[in-house]
């Protein structure tokens, strides 16, 4: 999923010439061929995301790095105490909470996933401030979950229902969206089955998760149907090197296929 605002606060829409409502230019035709055309201006919103994204694309050397997750264990566990967590919270168990606290145990493994470079240094983040994207009529922003590692399932579900509820009511203040050390995006609310995002500047590391979906694969030599997964780290090359984009994934995959180990870290 490339089209994340990099944690810009909202741009106001474009304003109208002579007080008219804003909206697309009406249909004209093309010089030359009399086919018809229309214009239509980019909002604000738009506009950000795409000189954010060049941005990301053109001061880092992106690469992406995959791996797989069998999602068996996190989806029985949201099957057997969804009804009693809502009941309890008020807010569903969503698969964001377990990959957000897979990914803070990864970046503790990993503290330069968790950085920022400016000019010859690098600014090693002790907190966990994660990003989380948030699908709106206006396109994707990436509000923030702030001190992401102090905070329980229920506390990190209560946030990012909060924040979505904020975006798209057009309500999120500034404070909401910038800061963050490190970004998730969810490709798979989409369908999307596979993705190289685009990390959120200035941060060095972006995860992306993905559809769920049923394949064969071998489990002690015998072929099986399980629900799996592919994610992906996009990163800055410059600060992180290979091994660590390998380990960092495979932590997450490690946190994601065995959720218990997220229950006993501090």
């Amino acid at each position: 999923m490339s089209d994340i605002e990099a944690g810009a606060p909202p741009a106001p829409a474009d304003p109208a010439p002579n007080g008219a409502a804003p909206g697309p230019a009406a249909a004209g035709t093309a010089a030359g061929n009399g086919r018809p055309e229309k214009r239509v201006r980019l909002s604000r919103r738009r506009q950000v995301i795409a000189q954010r994204l060049m941005e990301a694309q053109q001061t880092a050397a992106m690469l992406t790095t995959f791996n797989e997750v069998d999602m068996s264990a996190v989806l029985s566990i949201r099957a057997g105490l969804q009804e009693e967590f809502r009941a309890r919270y008020g807010v569903k168990l969503g698969l964001m909470s377990f990959f957000t606290k897979a990914a803070v145990s990864a970046l503790k493994q990993f503290p330069n996933v968790n950085a920022e470079l400016q000019d010859k240094d690098l600014i090693l983040k002790e907190y966990y401030d994660i990003n989380v994207a948030v699908n709106t009529d206006d396109g994707l922003v990436v509000p923030v979950v702030r001190n992401a590692d102090r905070l329980s399932f229920a506390g990190i579900e209560k946030e990012i229902e909060r924040l979505a509820q904020a975006a798209r009511n057009r309500t999120l203040g500034v404070d909401d969206l910038v800061g963050g050390t490190f970004t998730i995006t969810n490709g798979g609310i989409f369908g999307n089955l596979f993705s190289t995002p685009i990390r959120n500047v200035p941060q060095v590391g972006i995860l992306g998760v993905h559809k769920i979906m049923d394949r064969p694969i071998a489990v002690d030599g015998q072929v099986v149907i399980r629900p799996m997964m592919y994610i992906a780290l996009s990163y800055d090359h410059r600060i992180i090197d290979g091994r660590e984009s390998v380990g960092f994934l495979a932590w997450v995959k490690r946190c994601i296929e065995n959720p218990n180990i997220l229950l006993v870290e501090d």
